[in-house]
């Protein structure tokens, strides 16, 4: 994670994955304890901002698009290192579970790639644009529970994705950058499965913990995440990630409380 450049950060974690599906890469059973979560590795030129921040441009020319695919790779840029630290950060888990999130880090650097060709083709490069740090401030608030992290990253933050990919394909069509609009049709079909591995293991722990998984995962939204998401929400994917019927319920009822304003923020 602390590779600052995000081509050799994608090639060691291509690296590492291969190992560890060959069975060459194994979490030592003796391995220290995780040390304090910091920032991970960012190239210099990256310019870190706060959300509000970030220049909000149309899709409607290449300049606004590169902007938008930038932020796009920003995200998965960070989900590499979020799986990563998952692998990590939390012991004495079954195997199965360093082996979701080694998978895990391995498409999103797949993911990254593809975005950082699309980058290129519109005459930009990783770090030509500002970003936020949310998704990472959310891993080190959630370092020091794997349940907490399990709800609250892959189910909140990379679920927001499952919402709204599928009007950012729709723009870029009608942008007529189809080549892009592909790559976010890989990057929807295979993040499902990435929200469903973040459901398996938050039930997982929820069950060793001996805890309503459904009100647990209610509190943690009140406590990390105002209470509420926004909606509207893409109710196929989230099904198919592992949501549950009541608990969709829960979330179309709380983003209708706040009101048409605050969901048009999502």
């Amino acid at each position: 994670m602390a590779e600052a450049d995000p081509l050799r950060k994608v090639a060691l974690t291509q690296q590492y994955a291969a190992q560890f599906r060959a069975g060459q890469l194994k979490v030592r059973a003796d391995a220290p304890p995780p040390e304090p979560i910091r920032m991970p590795g960012r190239p210099l030129q990256l310019q870190l901002v706060h959300p509000r921040d970030v220049p909000r441009r149309g899709l409607g020319n290449a300049e606004g698009r590169a902007a938008f695919i930038h932020a796009i790779a920003h995200i998965e840029l960070n989900a590499i290192d979020l799986a990563w630290d998952a692998v990590y950060r939390f012991r004495g888990l079954p195997g199965s579970f360093h082996a979701d999130w080694v998978g895990v880090a391995d498409d999103e650097s797949r993911h990254f790639l593809l975005l950082h060709g699309r980058l290129q083709a519109h005459g930009h490069d990783y770090g030509d644009f500002a970003a936020h740090n949310g998704l990472w401030e959310m891993c080190e608030k959630t370092a020091h529970d794997g349940l907490s992290r399990m709800a609250l990253v892959p189910r909140v933050l990379e679920a927001r994705g499952l919402d709204v990919t599928p009007g950012m394909i729709t723009k870029l069509r009608s942008a007529n950058d189809h080549a892009t609009a592909d790559v976010l049709e890989i990057i929807l079909r295979e993040e499902v499965a990435h929200v469903a591995a973040g459901t398996r293991w938050y039930r997982w722990y929820c069950e060793r913990a001996g805890v309503e998984p459904r009100a647990r995962f209610i509190a943690l939204l009140k406590e990390y995440a105002n209470g509420f998401l926004y909606g509207p929400f893409n109710l196929e994917a989230r099904l198919l990630a592992g949501f549950e019927q009541d608990e969709l319920a829960d979330l179309i009822e709380q983003a209708g409380r706040t009101g048409p304003a605050s969901q048009s923020a999502g």
